[in-house]
């Protein structure tokens, strides 16, 4: 199998691209290095002792707006006998509050990328695609734990974009009905390390997420970590969130990849979660247990769009990917510390 990872060297897709390698698949990753860094690649390189990356992974350096370089990838991959067999695509723009800020960007790099992307897949015979979707699309609510048929609300432009891309599926499979295979993951919240600390999250700039904004005031790269509200409707007054180990989530493209594998044709929206809620006091208690480190902390005023709890329904994962997360929010807090302290700025 050979497998087309967009996005490939984020903080996702590189622990996807690890298992793939390690299960012997063939990876070509496409990332544009904006948001990541090269380096990720030489991290792969030394966790696998170079045994798989000589023949299984190719590297490009290319962005998904431009059609000329997705066209030349499967055109490539098909005149060496090695044609592109299905796409993880994670490429594209995050950044919530930067969305709202620059949503033009954000409609350009993940609408129109995604455009390309499947004009090019289908002017070449590719059918089955995996796609990094977000629980961001279900907007405000407190209804927990969220379904797929949940309403779908998205309150910024980057859920936007994402709903957008998947309406563009839909349209898409009911236009060739038994042709496309498409999941359409969307992750709660990833968090974590791979356990060996070579790979893991480094945000650019200040962390807009807790996980790592709290590693980093552990390691003394942040002074304080900011509580946004100690009032909510919770019962330790602050909010409640999903988190999920990296390695569940990678591990669940995988399952994905097999569950495609196995059909035809489908168009399935599957949560990608752990499927419990943990406060931020939770989460601080279950790091400073773990760790040993102390984490300073101040509340501040709940901020615009943010909500008391938001938690994952993931039986249909279980029902039809054969998938569940096994890792606790303990090896979370052991695996991420891990990565920060061997990693204490980053991959720079």
């Amino acid at each position: 199998m050979r497998v087309l990872l967009t996005g490939g060297s984020g903080f996702i897709g590189s622990h996807i691209a690890l298992l793939l390698l390690e299960r012997g698949i063939d990876v070509v990753i496409l990332d544009s290095f904006t948001n990541s860094s090269p380096n990720v690649i030489n991290r792969i390189n030394t966790y696998l002792d170079n045994k798989y990356l000589k023949y299984k992974l190719e590297i490009i350096n290319g962005d998904i707006r431009d059609k000329k370089t997705l066209d030349k990838i499967f055109f490539d991959s098909i005149k060496a006998h090695k044609s592109i067999d299905i796409v993880i695509h994670l490429a594209g723009l995050k950044s919530v509050s930067e969305s709202v800020v620059n949503p033009l960007l954000y409609w350009d790099v993940n609408v129109l990328g995604t455009l390309n992307l499947l004009l090019s897949m289908k002017e070449y015979e590719c059918f089955s695609l995996v796609f990094s979707s977000s629980a961001t699309i279900y907007g405000l609510s407190d209804l927990v734990p969220m379904a797929e048929d949940h309403n779908i609300s998205p309150i910024n432009p980057y859920g936007k974009t994402k709903v957008a891309i998947e309406s563009m599926f839909y349209d898409l499979c009911n236009s060739n009905i038994n042709l496309w295979k498409i999941c359409s993951l969307r992750y709660f919240n990833p968090v974590g390390a791979h356990p060996s600390g070579l790979i893991g999250e480094d945000p650019i700039g200040i962390p807009n997420n807790l996980f790592p904004f709290l590693t980093q005031v552990a390691i003394g790269r942040q002074k304080t970590l900011k509580i946004f509200g100690d009032d909510w409707d919770t019962e330790d007054g602050s909010g409640i969130r999903d988190y999920i180990h990296i390695i569940d989530l990678a591990e669940g493209h995988l399952a994905s990849i097999d569950y495609l594998n196995s059909i035809d044709s489908c168009l399935e929206f599957i949560n990608l979660g752990s499927g419990k809620g943990y406060s931020v006091f939770q989460i601080i208690n279950q790091f400073e247990s773990s760790t040993g480190c102390q984490i300073p902390f101040s509340i501040e005023s709940r901020r615009d769009g943010d909500v008391a709890k938001c938690y994952a329904d993931i039986s249909k994962a279980k029902t039809l990917l054969g998938w569940s997360p096994k890792r606790s929010l303990e090896e979370i807090c052991l695996d991420g510390w891990n990565w920060q302290m061997k990693n204490p700025n980053g991959y720079s």
